[in-house]
């Protein structure tokens, strides 16, 4: 095993954080790589968000981006994490056979039950570039229905995309919900840990966390605006995207 610190007999296997943007994810793979026992989850699919939080050099080649996965995403016990949104799976495997890069590969799938509240996030966060709470915004946010609108709609298709991979594959996944993870961090963490059969189970470091929950005043705004200039309880919205 080539991973940080990896132990060469310890046995190789993982999970892939199976989500949609801004679903609480970022937050859940460092509360899980805070254990050091349950991988390393980052994004590694994605060349531009690396590139401009971890290196200008990150690999654009998917079978470059699995290896360095396998590296930099494995704890010293054997396990690796990845975490991965639907249009990034499609990307991948055009080009490869993705589950095979990865033995003995688990799923967890995350979603957020406030679906207004990730819309909302999703919104601010394109207008500010402001992807964690670590990260310094770039423009001011501005009130949009419409793009509000159109991003739950995104976020319920994508999320469907995972229910449809999960279920014509046989798999039941790990379902986390990121709103009872946040209030109950140590069950997740034990949960992950039963998933990947690890002995003794894992302990998580607030202290090692680095992200903040963004939610603010302005969000409680959009959202009061958003159901007076949206809401509709006699009609039945149909949900667009792939």
């Amino acid at each position: 095993m080539t991973g940080a610190g990896a132990s060469e007999a310890a046995p190789r296997r993982g999970y892939a954080i199976c989500t949609t943007i801004r679903s609480g994810s970022t937050w859940l793979a460092e509360l899980l790589a805070s254990t050091g026992r349950l991988g390393r989850p980052a994004e590694y699919f994605s060349t531009r968000f690396q590139r401009r939080v971890v290196s200008p050099d990150y690999p654009a080649a998917f079978r470059d981006q699995v290896a360095y996965a396998l590296e930099h995403g494995t704890t010293p016990n054997g396990v690796y994490a990845l975490k991965i949104y639907p249009l990034q799976l499609e990307a991948l495997s055009e080009r490869l056979s993705w589950t095979a890069c990865f033995p003995d590969l688990r799923f967890v799938h995350l979603a957020r039950r406030d679906i207004l509240g990730q819309a909302i996030s999703r919104v601010r966060v394109n207008q500010t570039l402001q992807w964690r709470s670590t990260l310094e915004a770039s423009a001011e946010p501005r009130y949009d229905g419409a793009a509000i609108l159109a991003a739950m709609r995104e976020v319920v298709a994508q999320d469907a995309r995972w229910q449809l991979f999960f279920a014509r594959n046989g798999l039941a996944p790990l379902r986390l919900v990121y709103e009872d993870a946040l209030a109950a961090p140590d069950a997740a963490v034990a949960a992950v840990a039963r998933l990947v059969g690890l002995e003794g189970g894992a302990e998580a470091a607030p202290e090692r966390i680095g992200v903040a929950v963004q939610r603010d005043g302005v969000n409680a705004a959009w959202r009061e605006r958003f159901v007076a200039d949206y809401g509709d309880r006699d009609a039945m919205d149909a949900p667009l995207g792939g």
